[in-house]
Protein backbone atom coordinates (compact mmCIF):
# COMPACT_ATOMS: atom_id res chain seq x y z
CA UNK A 1 0.00 0.00 0.00
CA UNK A 2 1.28 3.21 -0.90
CA UNK A 3 0.50 6.59 -0.40
CA UNK A 4 1.63 10.40 -1.29
CA UNK A 5 0.94 13.40 0.21
CA UNK A 6 1.08 16.49 -1.87
CA UNK A 7 2.19 18.95 0.20
CA UNK A 8 4.36 18.65 3.43
CA UNK A 9 2.47 21.44 5.62
CA UNK A 10 1.56 20.35 9.40
CA UNK A 11 -1.85 19.19 8.13
CA UNK A 12 -0.35 16.78 5.47
CA UNK A 13 2.30 15.64 7.51
CA UNK A 14 -0.11 14.49 9.95
CA UNK A 15 -2.08 13.11 7.40
CA UNK A 16 0.74 11.20 6.29
CA UNK A 17 2.10 9.77 9.89
CA UNK A 18 -1.18 8.45 10.19
CA UNK A 19 -0.82 6.34 7.40
CA UNK A 20 2.29 5.65 8.19
CA UNK A 21 1.50 4.55 11.79
CA UNK A 22 -1.56 2.26 9.84
CA UNK A 23 1.22 0.37 7.82
CA UNK A 24 1.30 2.62 4.57
CA UNK A 25 4.53 3.60 2.56
CA UNK A 26 4.24 7.36 2.54
CA UNK A 27 5.82 9.24 0.12
CA UNK A 28 5.22 13.28 0.89
CA UNK A 29 6.08 15.89 -2.01
CA UNK A 30 8.30 18.71 -0.34
CA UNK A 31 8.40 21.61 -2.32
CA UNK A 32 11.41 22.96 0.43
CA UNK A 33 14.59 20.56 0.05
CA UNK A 34 15.40 21.55 3.81
CA UNK A 35 11.94 20.43 4.61
CA UNK A 36 12.31 17.44 3.17
CA UNK A 37 16.23 16.68 4.69
CA UNK A 38 14.42 17.48 7.88
CA UNK A 39 11.95 14.87 7.58
CA UNK A 40 14.02 12.32 6.39
CA UNK A 41 17.33 12.86 8.39
CA UNK A 42 15.91 13.85 11.39
CA UNK A 43 12.14 12.55 11.43
CA UNK A 44 11.22 16.16 12.20
CA UNK A 45 9.03 19.13 10.47
CA UNK A 46 10.17 21.66 12.33
CA UNK A 47 8.91 24.62 9.66
CA UNK A 48 5.25 23.08 10.15
CA UNK A 49 5.40 21.21 13.26
CA UNK A 50 7.65 21.70 15.68
CA UNK A 51 9.17 19.39 18.39
CA UNK A 52 7.03 16.46 17.04
CA UNK A 53 8.54 13.23 15.99
CA UNK A 54 7.91 11.65 12.70
CA UNK A 55 7.52 8.04 12.15
CA UNK A 56 9.37 5.67 9.92
CA UNK A 57 7.32 5.23 7.46
CA UNK A 58 7.38 8.97 6.00
CA UNK A 59 9.93 9.74 3.57
CA UNK A 60 9.92 13.18 2.02
CA UNK A 61 10.55 13.87 -1.75
CA UNK A 62 11.04 16.77 -3.83
CA UNK A 63 10.15 16.06 -6.73
CA UNK A 64 6.32 15.71 -7.15
CA UNK A 65 6.31 13.00 -9.90
CA UNK A 66 8.59 10.97 -8.20
CA UNK A 67 6.42 11.03 -4.86
CA UNK A 68 3.59 10.13 -7.03
CA UNK A 69 4.81 7.22 -8.39
CA UNK A 70 2.81 3.83 -7.90
CA UNK A 71 0.91 5.66 -5.25
CA UNK A 72 -3.13 3.66 -4.56
CA UNK A 73 -3.95 6.88 -3.11
CA UNK A 74 -3.42 10.71 -3.52
CA UNK A 75 -3.94 12.79 -0.08
CA UNK A 76 -4.30 16.55 -1.89
CA UNK A 77 -2.86 19.01 1.25
CA UNK A 78 -2.13 22.16 -0.29
CA UNK A 79 -3.59 25.37 0.97
CA UNK A 80 -6.39 26.11 -1.47
CA UNK A 81 -4.10 28.67 -3.48
CA UNK A 82 -2.16 26.41 -4.84
CA UNK A 83 -4.62 23.52 -5.79
CA UNK A 84 -4.47 24.95 -8.91
CA UNK A 85 -0.83 24.00 -9.81
CA UNK A 86 -1.53 20.41 -8.57
CA UNK A 87 -4.42 19.80 -11.38
CA UNK A 88 -1.72 18.74 -14.64
CA UNK A 89 -0.14 16.07 -11.59
CA UNK A 90 -3.55 14.77 -10.85
CA UNK A 91 -4.81 14.97 -14.29
CA UNK A 92 -2.12 12.22 -14.88
CA UNK A 93 -3.14 9.74 -11.92
CA UNK A 94 -4.76 6.47 -13.60
CA UNK A 95 -8.41 6.09 -12.67
CA UNK A 96 -7.94 3.41 -9.76
CA UNK A 97 -6.00 5.90 -7.81
CA UNK A 98 -8.20 7.13 -4.57
CA UNK A 99 -8.14 11.19 -4.21
CA UNK A 100 -8.67 12.30 -1.03
CA UNK A 101 -8.47 15.85 -0.35
CA UNK A 102 -8.07 17.94 2.59
CA UNK A 103 -8.21 21.12 1.76
CA UNK A 104 -10.04 23.81 3.77
CA UNK A 105 -10.93 26.22 1.83
CA UNK A 106 -12.32 27.80 -1.80
CA UNK A 107 -10.33 27.69 -5.33
CA UNK A 108 -10.75 31.06 -5.91
CA UNK A 109 -11.75 33.44 -8.04
CA UNK A 110 -14.31 30.71 -9.31
CA UNK A 111 -15.24 30.46 -5.60
CA UNK A 112 -15.91 27.06 -6.13
CA UNK A 113 -15.08 24.27 -3.28
CA UNK A 114 -12.42 21.96 -4.05
CA UNK A 115 -14.02 18.88 -4.90
CA UNK A 116 -16.70 20.80 -7.25
CA UNK A 117 -13.32 22.68 -9.12
CA UNK A 118 -11.45 18.90 -9.39
CA UNK A 119 -14.81 17.79 -10.90
CA UNK A 120 -14.98 20.48 -13.54
CA UNK A 121 -11.74 19.84 -14.46
CA UNK A 122 -11.25 16.51 -14.64
CA UNK A 123 -14.54 14.49 -15.08
CA UNK A 124 -15.04 11.27 -13.28
CA UNK A 125 -13.16 12.21 -10.58
CA UNK A 126 -15.85 12.31 -7.94
CA UNK A 127 -16.02 8.40 -8.47
CA UNK A 128 -12.75 7.98 -6.89
CA UNK A 129 -12.58 11.05 -4.44
CA UNK A 130 -13.25 12.03 -1.48
CA UNK A 131 -12.78 14.69 1.57
CA UNK A 132 -11.91 14.26 5.05
CA UNK A 133 -12.31 17.69 7.31
CA UNK A 134 -13.18 17.63 11.03
CA UNK A 135 -11.66 19.12 14.60
CA UNK A 136 -8.74 17.77 14.03
CA UNK A 137 -5.65 20.40 14.90
CA UNK A 138 -2.31 18.64 13.03
CA UNK A 139 -0.24 19.62 16.24
CA UNK A 140 -2.18 17.41 18.41
CA UNK A 141 -2.69 14.50 15.56
CA UNK A 142 1.30 13.91 15.16
CA UNK A 143 1.14 13.60 18.87
CA UNK A 144 -2.02 10.40 18.67
CA UNK A 145 -4.46 12.69 20.67
CA UNK A 146 -7.79 11.39 20.59
CA UNK A 147 -9.09 12.44 17.33
CA UNK A 148 -11.92 12.45 15.42
CA UNK A 149 -12.97 13.36 11.92
CA UNK A 150 -15.60 12.46 8.93
CA UNK A 151 -14.77 11.12 5.33
CA UNK A 152 -17.01 12.67 2.63
CA UNK A 153 -17.79 11.06 -0.94
CA UNK A 154 -20.61 10.86 -3.46
CA UNK A 155 -19.77 7.16 -3.09
CA UNK A 156 -19.80 4.34 -0.49
CA UNK A 157 -17.32 2.60 -1.49
CA UNK A 158 -14.91 5.29 -1.68
CA UNK A 159 -16.00 6.75 1.76
CA UNK A 160 -15.34 3.36 3.50
CA UNK A 161 -11.58 3.08 1.56
CA UNK A 162 -10.81 5.79 2.73
CA UNK A 163 -12.53 5.43 6.46
CA UNK A 164 -10.47 2.30 6.27
CA UNK A 165 -7.10 3.72 5.33
CA UNK A 166 -6.88 6.27 8.04
CA UNK A 167 -8.55 4.60 10.78
CA UNK A 168 -6.65 3.84 14.04
CA UNK A 169 -7.15 3.94 17.75
CA UNK A 170 -6.27 7.55 18.08
CA UNK A 171 -7.56 8.67 14.47
CA UNK A 172 -11.50 7.70 14.56
CA UNK A 173 -13.00 8.48 11.23
CA UNK A 174 -17.01 8.88 10.30
CA UNK A 175 -18.22 8.76 6.84
CA UNK A 176 -20.48 10.94 5.16
CA UNK A 177 -22.47 11.01 2.05
CA UNK A 178 -22.68 14.97 2.04
CA UNK A 179 -19.77 16.51 0.60
CA UNK A 180 -21.18 19.94 0.29
CA UNK A 181 -21.77 20.16 3.85
CA UNK A 182 -18.62 18.86 5.30
CA UNK A 183 -16.65 20.67 3.02
CA UNK A 184 -18.31 23.99 2.81
CA UNK A 185 -18.51 23.47 7.38
CA UNK A 186 -14.72 22.95 6.94
CA UNK A 187 -13.93 26.01 4.97
CA UNK A 188 -16.39 28.54 6.23
CA UNK A 189 -15.55 27.89 10.19
CA UNK A 190 -12.02 29.42 9.03
CA UNK A 191 -13.88 32.76 8.99
CA UNK A 192 -15.85 32.50 12.09
CA UNK A 193 -12.14 31.66 13.93
CA UNK A 194 -11.14 34.98 12.72
CA UNK A 195 -13.98 37.10 14.20
CA UNK A 196 -13.25 35.17 17.39
CA UNK A 197 -9.63 36.16 17.25
CA UNK A 198 -10.47 39.25 16.67
CA UNK A 199 -12.88 39.63 19.71
CA UNK A 200 -10.17 38.59 21.86
CA UNK A 201 -7.53 40.69 20.22
CA UNK A 202 -9.91 43.49 21.73
CA UNK A 203 -10.39 42.59 24.82
CA UNK A 204 -14.02 41.23 24.87
CA UNK A 205 -15.03 38.01 26.65
CA UNK A 206 -16.31 34.06 26.31
CA UNK A 207 -20.08 35.90 25.86
CA UNK A 208 -18.79 37.75 23.16
CA UNK A 209 -16.89 34.68 21.69
CA UNK A 210 -20.08 32.25 22.30
CA UNK A 211 -22.38 34.77 20.46
CA UNK A 212 -20.06 34.96 17.66
CA UNK A 213 -19.89 31.24 17.43
CA UNK A 214 -23.39 30.47 17.41
CA UNK A 215 -24.23 33.46 15.06
CA UNK A 216 -21.50 32.01 12.77
CA UNK A 217 -22.98 28.44 12.63
CA UNK A 218 -26.95 30.01 12.01
CA UNK A 219 -24.77 31.83 8.93
CA UNK A 220 -22.80 28.32 7.61
CA UNK A 221 -25.78 26.42 7.43
CA UNK A 222 -28.34 29.26 5.79
CA UNK A 223 -25.18 29.45 3.13
CA UNK A 224 -24.87 25.73 3.45
CA UNK A 225 -28.42 25.19 2.39
CA UNK A 226 -28.63 27.57 -0.27
CA UNK A 227 -26.05 25.27 -1.76
CA UNK A 228 -27.41 22.14 -1.35
CA UNK A 229 -26.33 20.52 1.84
CA UNK A 230 -28.13 19.08 4.86
CA UNK A 231 -28.30 21.40 7.93
CA UNK A 232 -27.95 18.52 9.97
CA UNK A 233 -24.57 18.06 8.62
CA UNK A 234 -23.50 21.40 10.40
CA UNK A 235 -24.63 19.67 13.75
CA UNK A 236 -21.49 17.24 13.15
CA UNK A 237 -17.61 17.03 13.03
CA UNK A 238 -17.42 18.91 10.35
CA UNK A 239 -19.48 21.49 11.45
CA UNK A 240 -19.73 22.51 15.18
CA UNK A 241 -17.26 20.11 15.78
CA UNK A 242 -14.19 22.22 14.14
CA UNK A 243 -15.63 25.26 14.76
CA UNK A 244 -15.34 25.34 18.19
CA UNK A 245 -11.60 23.77 17.94
CA UNK A 246 -10.68 26.57 15.36
CA UNK A 247 -12.53 29.36 17.32
CA UNK A 248 -11.05 28.49 20.93
CA UNK A 249 -7.63 26.92 20.54
CA UNK A 250 -4.18 28.37 20.48
CA UNK A 251 -3.28 26.16 17.64
CA UNK A 252 -5.51 27.95 15.08
CA UNK A 253 -3.93 30.24 12.64
CA UNK A 254 -6.87 31.84 12.00
CA UNK A 255 -7.36 32.83 15.30
CA UNK A 256 -4.22 33.92 15.99
CA UNK A 257 -4.93 35.95 12.63
CA UNK A 258 -7.75 37.69 13.73
CA UNK A 259 -5.88 38.61 17.16
CA UNK A 260 -2.94 40.32 15.38
CA UNK A 261 -5.69 42.23 13.43
CA UNK A 262 -7.26 43.40 16.63
CA UNK A 263 -3.64 45.16 17.44
CA UNK A 264 -4.15 47.32 14.35
CA UNK A 265 -1.39 45.48 11.99
CA UNK A 266 -2.57 45.33 8.21
CA UNK A 267 -3.57 42.39 6.55
CA UNK A 268 -0.26 41.99 4.55
CA UNK A 269 1.99 41.95 8.07
CA UNK A 270 -0.65 39.66 9.94
CA UNK A 271 -0.13 37.26 6.71
CA UNK A 272 3.59 37.38 6.93
CA UNK A 273 3.80 36.71 10.76
CA UNK A 274 1.83 33.41 10.57
CA UNK A 275 3.90 32.23 7.85
CA UNK A 276 1.52 29.70 7.21
CA UNK A 277 -1.79 29.75 5.05
CA UNK A 278 -4.94 31.38 6.67
CA UNK A 279 -7.59 30.22 4.79
CA UNK A 280 -10.01 31.89 6.65
CA UNK A 281 -8.77 35.29 4.29
CA UNK A 282 -9.97 34.28 1.07
CA UNK A 283 -13.01 32.04 2.52
CA UNK A 284 -14.22 35.57 3.73
CA UNK A 285 -14.12 36.92 0.64
CA UNK A 286 -15.33 33.78 -0.81
CA UNK A 287 -18.31 33.24 0.83
CA UNK A 288 -19.38 36.76 0.68
CA UNK A 289 -19.66 36.78 -2.84
CA UNK A 290 -21.42 33.14 -2.72
CA UNK A 291 -24.36 34.82 -0.26
CA UNK A 292 -25.15 37.45 -2.27
CA UNK A 293 -25.37 35.37 -5.89
CA UNK A 294 -28.02 33.05 -3.09
CA UNK A 295 -29.25 35.75 -0.90
CA UNK A 296 -28.13 34.97 1.69
CA UNK A 297 -27.92 37.45 4.73
CA UNK A 298 -24.43 36.60 6.93
CA UNK A 299 -23.71 40.02 8.34
CA UNK A 300 -20.62 38.15 11.01
CA UNK A 301 -19.03 37.47 6.99
CA UNK A 302 -19.63 40.67 5.72
CA UNK A 303 -18.59 42.61 8.96
CA UNK A 304 -15.12 40.84 8.99
CA UNK A 305 -14.92 41.40 5.33
CA UNK A 306 -14.54 44.87 5.90
CA UNK A 307 -12.44 44.83 8.34
CA UNK A 308 -9.64 42.97 6.32
CA UNK A 309 -9.98 45.33 3.29
CA UNK A 310 -9.20 48.00 5.97
CA UNK A 311 -12.78 49.52 5.38
CA UNK A 312 -13.79 49.52 9.20
CA UNK A 313 -11.72 48.76 12.70
CA UNK A 314 -12.57 45.51 14.42
CA UNK A 315 -13.91 47.74 17.08
CA UNK A 316 -16.57 49.13 14.70
CA UNK A 317 -17.26 45.53 13.44
CA UNK A 318 -18.60 44.31 16.58
CA UNK A 319 -20.89 47.41 16.53
CA UNK A 320 -21.64 46.77 13.21
CA UNK A 321 -22.80 43.61 14.50
CA UNK A 322 -24.57 44.79 17.62
CA UNK A 323 -26.40 47.63 16.23
CA UNK A 324 -28.18 45.22 13.27
CA UNK A 325 -32.02 45.48 13.39
CA UNK A 326 -34.04 43.31 15.59
CA UNK A 327 -34.34 39.60 14.42
CA UNK A 328 -35.75 36.40 15.34
CA UNK A 329 -33.25 33.71 16.24
CA UNK A 330 -34.53 30.13 15.19
CA UNK A 331 -34.74 30.21 11.70
CA UNK A 332 -36.34 27.94 8.73
CA UNK A 333 -33.49 26.90 6.83
CA UNK A 334 -34.46 23.65 4.73
CA UNK A 335 -35.10 19.84 6.02
CA UNK A 336 -33.71 16.99 4.38
CA UNK A 337 -32.83 13.44 5.38
CA UNK A 338 -30.58 12.87 8.08
CA UNK A 339 -27.62 12.01 6.04
CA UNK A 340 -27.80 12.57 2.38
CA UNK A 341 -27.70 9.33 0.19
CA UNK A 342 -25.07 8.20 -1.36
CA UNK A 343 -24.77 8.93 -5.21
CA UNK A 344 -22.53 6.08 -6.38
CA UNK A 345 -21.94 2.43 -5.63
Amino acid sequence: MKACILGAGSWGTALGSVLAWNGWDVSIWARRSEVAEDINLRRRNERYLPGAVLPDGLKAVVGAREALAGANLVVLAVPSAAVAEVLPLLRELDDHVLVVHAVKGFVRPDNLRVSAWLEREIPGIERRLAVISGPSHAEEVVRQMPTTVVVASASKRVAESAQDAFMTDRFRVYTQADVIGVELGGALKNIIALGAGLAEGLGLGDNTRAALMTRGLAEITRLGVALGASPLTFSGLAGIGDLIVTCTSEHSRNHRAGRLLAKGLPLSEVLDAIGMAVEGVNATFAAEQLARDCGVEMPITHAIARVLTGDISPSEGIELLMTRDKNHEMEVVGVQPLTAEFRLP
